[in-house]
């Protein structure tokens, strides 16, 4: 098992997502947590590192939890939304940024899909 967090930042009905240097795959911002690390924790690191920004830790809430196989592997990845300081910013380890919509959800893994899938239900991803 995989378990990661990421953060779901939305702006007008397309979500933000990074493809790490060396990957051909576009991912939902976060990665996986370092021993005693809660999820907050996690997030706000993994995003400082990736996006260069620093997620506010009172604006962040829980969206939800999503498990699918990747590459033979179940991945969990539990989901947050959060405002931020900063400028968006591809770090050294992320070769680039996008906004995708619902269009661009076979670009992501099947994880990420899963949550495209409920963004798009609930109207938040066009």
């Amino acid at each position: 098992m995989i378990d990661t967090v990421a953060w779901v930042r939305i702006e007008h009905g397309r979500i933000l997502c990074a493809r790490p240097r060396g990957k051909d795959v576009f991912y939902i911002p976060g990665g996986k947590r370092e021993a005693g690390e809660s999820d907050l924790q996690t997030l706000v690191r993994e995003i400082s590192e990736e996006l260069t920004v620093a997620l506010l830790p009172d604006t962040v809430a829980h969206v939800g939890v999503y498990e699918a196989v990747h590459c033979q592997m179940r991945v969990r990845m539990s989901c947050y939304t959060g405002d931020y300081r900063g400028v968006l910013t591809a770090s050294s380890e992320i070769e680039a940024l996008a906004w995708f919509g619902y269009a661009d959800r076979a670009l992501v893994p099947p994880v990420d899909r899963l949550l495209f899938d409920e963004l798009r239900a609930n109207g938040l991803l066009r």
